[in-house]
């Protein structure tokens, strides 16, 4: 049995990693460490009751006494890192948050493991990232690799770059058992409203106005949410401390494209209705907007033999009838705070 501390299981990703977790390896231990910020919903962990083998913990990772006394307490043998800010909106608005969460908050955890871990190197400290860290590509660029330099266009991307690049540097300084992991736009259950998937998807429902940015032409790789939960799965189980793992869907569309597929398959739900498409909103570009990520996810599919198994078509059907069958989730973490940031940021950059 082995005890993992999972930090921001509560979010959209570290959720849907506890339900795999437990699924996958009932015999483990879960430290579930998350602060509840607005996106971290004890909702998403629905099904997954207290016990033995798995304790929630209300905390924040910045808090370094509760970060020493859970290694000490639970023996935590692996560390899997979700906890952080995420939205590049907010940070271009508010960054300091982003500043603290993403770097400050990665430095205790990292200190803990050095301290309690001792050299083992049994250990694993498994830091999840992103693509955006890599900076923006034109349209007949290679898709990024492992080894490609950092380009951080963003407050969120610069955060988490050098979050990547902290965690490299324990491992190179302390001989510290990490793994980093950089991986693709995901998209899936649980997912928190303000993202592009769950936004267009609310608002074509609602008869709202769909906001995309610039000319929509913005190109991202996607990658279903439970298929990068199996991808962290196999780099913590398989991957060599040290080394970085790209993870990608292999689905590269552009931003207006999957408007106008949540669009036409709502309006298939919906006939004789205006189309949702009418609804489409151009509004001004964000500041730095990237113009295309692309992940090339040969390494993990080669040395760990994983893949993905949803095409976006398969995963973006599932995760639309999610969304219908889960209208109370997605109704109740629209709080006053995300309706006014929302307002005010589309209203805005329409305006």
């Amino acid at each position: 049995m082995k005890t993992l501390l999972i930090t921001g299981g509560a979010g959209f990703i570290g959720s849907n990693f506890v339900h795999h977790w437990v699924k996958q390896h009932p015999e483990d231990r879960i430290i579930n460490l998350d602060a509840l910020t607005y996106a971290g919903n004890l909702e998403n962990l629905n099904g997954i009751e207290p016990s033995e083998n798995y304790r929630f913990v209300h905390g924040n990772i910045c808090d370094a006494d509760l970060v020493n006394t859970l290694f000490e307490d639970e023996k935590i043998d692996h560390v899997v890192h979700f906890a952080a800010e995420s939205h590049v909106d907010r940070s271009i608005t508010a960054p300091e948050t982003f500043i603290k969460t993403n770097v400050h908050g990665t430095f205790p955890l990292l200190e803990a493991a050095r301290k309690y871990w001792a050299n083992d190197t049994r250990r694993r400290f498994l830091h999840v990232s992103t693509d955006e860290v890599y900076g923006s590509l034109e349209a007949g660029d290679p898709a990024f690799t492992e080894t490609t330099a950092y380009a951080p266009n963003s407050p969120y991307s610069a955060s988490k770059a050098s979050s990547d690049h902290l965690v490299r540097a324990y491992f190179h300084t302390y001989d510290l058992p990490v793994i980093t992991t950089n991986c693709s736009n995901n998209y899936g259950p649980y997912q928190f409203p303000e993202k592009l998937i769950p936004l267009v998807f609310i608002h074509a429902l609602e008869g709202k106005p769909l906001p995309v940015y610039g000319d929509g032409k913005q190109i991202r790789d996607w990658l279903h949410v439970s298929d990068h939960c199996r991808g962290i799965d196999a780099v913590l189980q398989q991957g060599q401390p040290g080394e970085t793992y790209n993870i990608g869907g292999c689905n590269e569309w552009a931003n207006i494209d999957i408007v106008h597929q949540i669009c036409t398959r709502l309006d298939g739900l919906h006939a004789g209705e205006k189309p949702k498409a009418e609804l489409i909103t151009y509004v001004t570009d964000r500041p730095g907007h990237d113009r295309r990520y692309a992940i090339d996810a040969g390494k993990i599919m080669h040395e760990l033999g994983w893949k993905p198994e949803y095409t976006f078509e398969t995963g973006i059907e599932q995760t639309l009838h999610w969304y219908l069958d889960n209208q109370g989730w997605w109704e109740r973490v629209r709080d006053g705070e995300y309706r006014k940031f929302i307002e005010q940021q589309y209203k805005s950059l329409a305006g």
